[in-house]
C-alpha cells in the first residue's frame, strides 16, 4: 500500500520561524514512501546536497529539486539489468528516457507519475496519511554554518480528510513535530 504525502515548501524567516503554512510557496505530492522516516531522511540528502554545491536558492527551487531527486530514485528500478526487459528501459543516456518510442511498453512508469507539483490553492487530494510543512531559510552566501531548515509533521492522518473541505488540511492539521530538520530525524528514526 502507498504512503501518500503533500510537502509544502515555504520561506523561513530570519530567525528560524516558519512563515504562515497557509502561504506556500510550493507543494509537491509524493504517491508512496512518504513516511517520516523516509522524507526527513531524503530532505536532508537534498539539504546536504544543495549546500555542498551552493545550489540553494530558496524554497521554490529546493521543491523542485525535491521531485528531480525523488523521480531519479524511482528510475533506478526501470534500470535494473535482473528487470524483465518488459518492466525495463534499455538506455545509454539519459537523454533516452526522452524518447517516446523507448518507453511505449511500460505502462504508467513510477518516475512519470508518483511526484508532482501542485497548486497550493487546491489543498490536498484527500487520501495522504501525513503532511509536511519545510521552511527552507535564506543564506548568504559567506554562511560559516549553513542555517537550520525547519520541518512540521503532521500525525498519521491528523488533518480533514476525504470527508471533510481538504483546501484548509494544513490549516488544521495536528503537528506531531515542529523544529529543525536534523532533530525531527532523531525523533523518528530514533
Amino acid at each position: 500500500m502507498s504512503t501518500r504525502c503533500q510537502l509544502r515548501f515555504v520561506r523561513a524567516l530570519n530567525d528560524g520561524r516558519t512563515t504562515d503554512p497557509t502561504d506556500p510557496v510550493a507543494q509537491v505530492y509524493t504517491h508512496s514512501d512518504g513516511y517520516p522516516e523516509g522524507v526527513l531522511g531524503r530532505l536532508y540528502q537534498l539539504k546536504q546536497l544543495l549546500e555542498a554545491t551552493r545550489s540553494v536558492r530558496g524554497p521554490a527551487y529546493a521543491a523542485a529539486q525535491y521531485v528531480f531527486l525523488e523521480k531519479l530514485r524511482s528510475m533506478a528500478l526501470y534500470l535494473d539489468p535482473t528487470r524483465s526487459p518488459e518492466r525495463r528501459l534499455d538506455v545509454s543516456s539519459p537523454a533516452d528516457v526522452c524518447d517516446p518510442s523507448r518507453m511505449q511498453h511500460l505502462s504508467q512508469p513510477l518516475f512519470l507519475l508518483g511526484h508532482g507539483l501542485e497548486d497550493p490553492r487546491q489543498g490536498i487530494h484527500g487520501d495522504e496519511a501525513y503532511l509536511y510543512i519545510v521552511a527552507i531559510p535564506p543564506y548568504e552566501i559567506e554562511h560559516v554554518e549553513p542555517p537550520a531548515w525547519q520541518v512540521a509533521v503532521s500525525e498519521a492522518c491528523g488533518f480533514p480528510r476525504w470527508d471533510a473541505q481538504t483546501d484548509e488540511a494544513f490549516g488544521e492539521a495536528t503537528w506531531e513535530f515542529e523544529g529543525p530538520l536534523v532533530e525531527a530525524i532523531e525523533r523518528f528514526d530514533g
